[in-house]
């Protein structure tokens, strides 16, 4: 092979192992920019439909049809996405065939912007990804801002009830009065990241200074949960779990849907 061939073989792949971090890094931003569509519907807080494929947005639950913030969920998302051009980025497919995906306009994540104005709270089923701490952070500045979602309970035990236990093993909450009055919890809810919500029932009050164990499944016979008279034991029945290993948070709210408290791990 003449020298000089060779050389300048040489020459192009030195460039090129010299310059492959650059060129690696544009291909990654490439395909991490997803590709866009055209979104024609929005059914709720976190679904919308584009050319008949349904979207669900990842990292996101918003409420329920019927639910409390479900149409202001539904009109937000509307007007970021409704009859616009969108950037998605897809992850795959959810039991239900939906297309799994962020959404972006204009370099802005839509499923974010849900959780910051309180339309939805942070949710990552299938394990925390990359994105997962800008949901955290998203639903802190809500807190902050006690809008929607993030509203502060205004029930006089708000202030009175508190987590004592969170047993994830055991799948048992935990909750304690540490006023010296009663407290009316009749309608209070738990509930987890999804869709998965615990309804105390109507005139359930904790006494000063006692605890409430919320269990998940069936009611059985056992010794190891105790029967002292200050702990009242309640079953969260037709459940075999809900606090997943990967992570969740518990969401406790007063009867008029105020946030108690909320924990994740």
């Amino acid at each position: 092979m003449d020298k000089k061939v060779l050389l300048l073989i040489v020459l192009i792949l030195g460039i090129f192992i010299l310059n492959y971090s650059f060129l690696n890094s544009i291909v990654v931003s490439f395909f991490d920019s997803g590709e866009e569509v055209f979104i024609d519907r929005v059914i709720d807080g976190d679904t919308v439909v584009s050319n008949g494929t349904s979207i669900r947005l990842l990292g996101i639950n918003a409420p329920e049809r019927g639910e409390m913030y479900s149409s202001e969920a539904t009109a937000f998302l509307e007007s970021f996405v409704l009859n616009k051009t969108v950037s998605v980025k897809i992850t795959g497919q959810d039991m239900y065939k939906r297309e799994l995906a962020y959404l972006f306009v204009d370099g802005v994540n839509v499923n974010l912007e849900l959780v910051r104005n309180g339309f939805a709270n942070f949710y990552f089923p299938s394990g925390k990804d990359k994105y997962y701490d800008n949901f955290f952070s998203a639903w802190g500045e809500c807190i902050e801002e006690n809008v929607n979602l993030c509203t502060k309970s205004l029930d006089v035990c708000s202030e009175c009830v508190e987590l004592f236990e969170w047993d994830i093993k055991n799948q048992k909450v935990v909750l304690r009065n540490v006023c010296e009055n009663s407290c009316d919890l009749s309608k209070w809810s738990i509930k987890d990241e999804g869709r998965k919500k615990f309804v105390l029932g109507s005139g359930f009050a904790l006494g000063s200074g006692n605890r409430v164990e919320v269990v998940v499944g069936d009611e059985v016979d056992s010794v190891s949960l105790g029967d002292s008279g200050d702990v009242e034991i309640i079953y969260w029945e037709g459940k075999n779990y809900v606090w997943t290993e990967g992570g969740d948070t518990m969401f406790l709210r007063d009867a008029s849907g105020g946030l108690v408290l909320w924990e994740s791990y």
